[in-house]
């Protein structure tokens, strides 16, 4: 592998985190010439970078407008649920199968850090400090299931379902709480025990059904956390002496080095 090759795949794993966590608002543009300031190093890595962001459907190219973070539509978010909900449906029954005590263990472990991180989200006020906890939390919440991809033993079926989970969930950091929101991230984790239980008990079919309703949830509280920060961003345009709480956010992120790894959730 090229160091060239090796650079566009650290850059897009870092670009990728930051629109994933919402660092990156859909609609930013995305300049060449900038990043490539900002990593330090030429454009070539940077195009590459790029390509394979597109190709993973994160950013695209338009016309005389260059490279713009994308933005999902609701059919578009509903369409990637739908794919993801029977993929990993597919992958928990599969990993019923093959369920070790070991890895129930791991479940469990991730199921707590999981739930910690909920509690701590919840108790966050929107805004900035938010946006890297709710990095921690995808992480665990992709953690919990990256188990059952393991277990599974399906990588044609894994990086298919890996690709449908890359929604944009940044609007989490902004969204204010209220008791709508409460009750569905609570839901949420809860559901992760119930997947473990159903495996633990050694209930295929239950487990695959409680993963399936699980990713369709979660379809659920991104759409109305979607609708929160939009009912929210409308009443701070009328209320002029409330500054907006949805700003867009630079990318902060040292220069790559040839050997640094970056991280992916």
């Amino acid at each position: 592998m090229s160091l060239e090759s090796t650079k566009a795949d650290d850059i897009a794993g870092l670009i990728e985190e930051a629109i994933v966590s919402g660092e990156l608002t859909p609609g930013s543009v995305l300049r060449q010439e900038q990043l490539s300031e900002r990593f330090g190093v030429s454009r070539t890595p940077v195009r590459e970078a790029l390509r394979r962001l597109a190709a993973l459907g994160l950013v695209s190219f338009e016309p005389n407008r260059g490279v713009r973070v994308r933005t999902l539509s609701h059919d578009d978010l509903r369409e990637a649920f739908l794919v993801r909900a029977e993929l990993e449906a597919l992958v928990t029954e599969e990993a019923a199968r093959k369920m070790t005590s070991e890895a129930l263990e791991e479940l469990q472990e991730c199921e707590k850090r999981f739930a910690r991180l909920t509690r701590e989200v919840r108790s966050h006020e929107p805004g900035g400090n938010r946006r890297a906890l709710m990095g921690e939390w995808m992480r665990a919440n992709h953690a919990f299931h990256d188990v059952l991809y393991r277990v599974a033993e399906l990588p044609y079926v894994e990086s298919v379902a890996k690709a449908a989970r890359r929604t944009f969930s940044g609007p989490t950091v902004w969204a204010p709480a209220d008791d709508e929101l409460e009750t569905l991230y609570e839901r949420n984790q809860a559901e992760h025990r119930a997947i473990r239980q159903a495996l633990a008990a050694g209930s295929v079919a239950g487990a695959r059904e409680l993963a399936r309703e699980h990713v369709m949830h979660s379809f659920e509280l991104l759409t109305t956390i979607l609708e929160h920060v939009s009912a929210d961003w409308a009443r701070r345009l009328i209320d002029k002496s409330s500054p907006p709480r949805l700003v867009a956010c630079t990318l902060r992120i040292a220069p790559v080095s040839p050997g640094a790894k970056a991280h992916r959730p």
